[in-house]
C-alpha cells in the first residue's frame, strides 16, 4: 500500500527553521511529483513547493520563495522541505502528496494528486 509520512513539524520562533521530511512507502519517487501544500485554520489548501523526480523540476509558491527549499533523497525514499525564516503566517498544518508523472511539469493544485500524508504542524509564535 502506498503511504506517505510527514515529520519534522513543531513549534518555532520567528527567524528561525526548521525542516520537514515526507518519507514515502509503498512505492518509489522514481517517475512522480512531490507536493508540499499547508493548510492554516479556516483557509483553503496552498501549494506550496513542489518536485518532480524525472528531471528535479521545482516549483515554488511566491509566499515561500526565497526561504524554502524543496529536495529529494532518492536513496532514503525522502522528500525535504528546508523552511528558513519562519513568519507567523507560515503557521498551518503542513501535508505532503504524490502522484506518478514523468511530464517533469510542477503541480500545485491539490486535486493533481493522488496520495496524501497525514500532515504535521508547523507553529510560528513568540
Amino acid at each position: 500500500e502506498a503511504q506517505l509520512v510527514e515529520s519534522g513539524g513543531g513549534l518555532v520562533q520567528p527567524g528561525d527553521s526548521l525542516t520537514l521530511s515526507c518519507r514515502a512507502s509503498g512505492f518509489t519517487f522514481d517517475g512522480y511529483a512531490i507536493g508540499w501544500f499547508r493548510q492554516a485554520p479556516g483557509k483553503e489548501p496552498e501549494g506550496v513547493s513542489c518536485i518532480t523526480t524525472s528531471d528535479g523540476n521545482t516549483y515554488y509558491v511566491d509566499a515561500i520563495r526565497g526561504r524554502f527549499t524543496i529536495s529529494i533523497d532518492n536513496a532514503r525514499n525522502t522528500v525535504y522541505l528546508q523552511m528558513n525564516s519562519l513568519k507567523p503566517e507560515d503557521t498551518a498544518v503542513y501535508y505532503c502528496a504524490g502522484v506518478a508523472d514523468l511530464t517533469g511539469r510542477p503541480k500545485s493544485s491539490p486535486s493533481d494528486y493522488d496520495y496524501w500524508g497525514q500532515g504535521t504542524q508547523v507553529t510560528v509564535s513568540s
